[in-house]
């Protein structure tokens, strides 16, 4: 059996990543991959502005406490000040230009307006030069890089394009997926079902995976366990498509279809990973769509998508591949039968801070991938005590 990393490293060779590229609007740039590196063209903030409220002055001017200044001018964001006259203040309000000749800002708490001499204030502060003034460039400067070419974007992403001014950006364009289930038994939801019968979670599932991860997604639904209808369906799914999933059908069972259909149509390498669940994992090629067969049960589904897919998908996209994040847990629960594979044991975080295991891990068990906050790491034939340290990988880390 192929190791984790032997399976991920040989599966990541095969991925070819998208050249295509498109323009679109900041909006619509979700979840897309950017295409080309990002440099500002201006500075951020562009010019020294107020964090506060409060008042601009000459530090020099306020050599004790309580000095009263003349109120020359009142300045707020999206406005333009006057220099500042030596001697005076000027009401300032936080995101509006510093003026020229003010080297510090007062905050408007530490002021008392003199109502009695008309504009005049009282500084209670001894300010020193630069106290609550952001500078100009000191968030961004002009020319530097803002965004590397093969960054994912998120909201935070897409709010610092637009910090500098971006309408649009240039990003990969969409992988398309095509996606299907084998399976007799399988029923969609909503329809009567029969005897023998088991509903279609998976097909719903991995078109949800796919989605978040800004593909556009072909779904040929339910394939009957015929060859002929295998074949058919493959043929289909490689037509316009970069990429075929399945789940179902990649043993060697007399109705497992998959494998020698995609033999018959493509090329296929019938993988079986020392991992547990989600033994089984089939890769190839059907036309010039890359192929990639998931195990049928719902968590071994799951899983192998999160470990497998993901990332190619993510290479396939031109992202970045950095490693996924981990956290070291104390575990709060004891693990005395592993297995000679390495185990996912779907895990959460409890009230203690502890992580609490689900007590069924079986792969057919759904419900645990909704009970979890991840997955446990942990190695083959490793025995868990209450109070080990252990790998943690996070859904929001898997999910992302």
């Amino acid at each position: 059996m192929l190791t984790f990393e032997q399976a991920l490293a040989q599966l990541l060779a095969g991925a070819r990543s998208l050249q295509e590229t498109e323009i679109v609007p900041l909006l619509e740039a979700g979840g897309r991959v950017l295409a080309t590196t990002l440099l500002s063209t201006i500075d951020v903030p562009p010019h020294d502005n107020s964090a506060m409220d409060g008042y601009a002055l000459r530090c020099a001017d306020v050599a004790v406490a309580g000095t009263r200044l003349a109120v020359a001018q009142r300045i707020v964001a999206g406005s333009v000040g006057q220099r500042l006259a030596s001697g005076s203040a000027a009401r300032i309000f936080t995101g509006a230009p510093v003026p020229a000749g003010a080297d510090a800002i007062v905050m408007q708490e530490l002021c008392v307006r003199d109502h009695d001499a008309a504009g005049a204030v009282t500084i209670n502060h001894v300010a020193q030069p630069g106290e609550w003034i952001r500078r100009r460039g000191e968030d961004i400067t002009s020319g530097s890089e803002i965004l590397a070419a093969g960054t994912r974007l998120r909201p935070q992403e897409i709010g610092l394009a637009a910090s500098v001014g971006c309408a649009e950006l240039s990003v990969r364009r969409r992988l398309r997926v095509a996606l299907f289930s084998t399976g007799d038994e399988l029923t969609m939801p909503g329809e009567p079902l029969p005897p023998g019968g088991i509903y279609n979670s998976n097909r719903f599932v991995l078109a949800g995976l796919l989605r978040q991860l800004g593909c556009v997604v072909c779904d040929l639904g339910i394939v009957p366990d015929t060859l002929a209808a295998t074949r058919a369906a493959l043929r289909q799914a490689a037509d316009g498509n970069d990429m075929i999933l399945t789940s179902g059908g990649v043993s060697v069972g007399e109705e497992d279809h998959i494998r020698p259909a995609v033999t018959a149509e493509g090329k296929l390498d019938q993988w079986k990973i020392a991992i547990k669940p989600g033994k089984p994992l089939a890769f190839g090629q059907v036309g010039n769509a890359a192929f990639i067969g998931l195990p049928g049960n719902p968590v071994s589904s799951f899983i192998t998508f999160l470990l497998f897919v993901r990332p190619f998908i993510l290479k396939c996209q031109g992202a970045a591949q950095p490693d996924t994040r981990s956290v070291n847990l104390v575990a709060g629960f004891d693990w005395t039968r592993p297995d000679q594979r390495r185990e996912f044991l779907r895990a959460r975080i409890g009230a203690d801070g502890l992580l609490e295991l689900f007590a069924n891990q079986s792969a057919g068990v759904l419900t645990s991938t909704v009970w979890a906050d991840g997955l446990v790491d942990n190695p083959s034939g490793n025995a868990i005590r209450r109070g080990d340290v252990v790998r943690f990988l996070p859904f929001s880390e898997l999910l992302n």
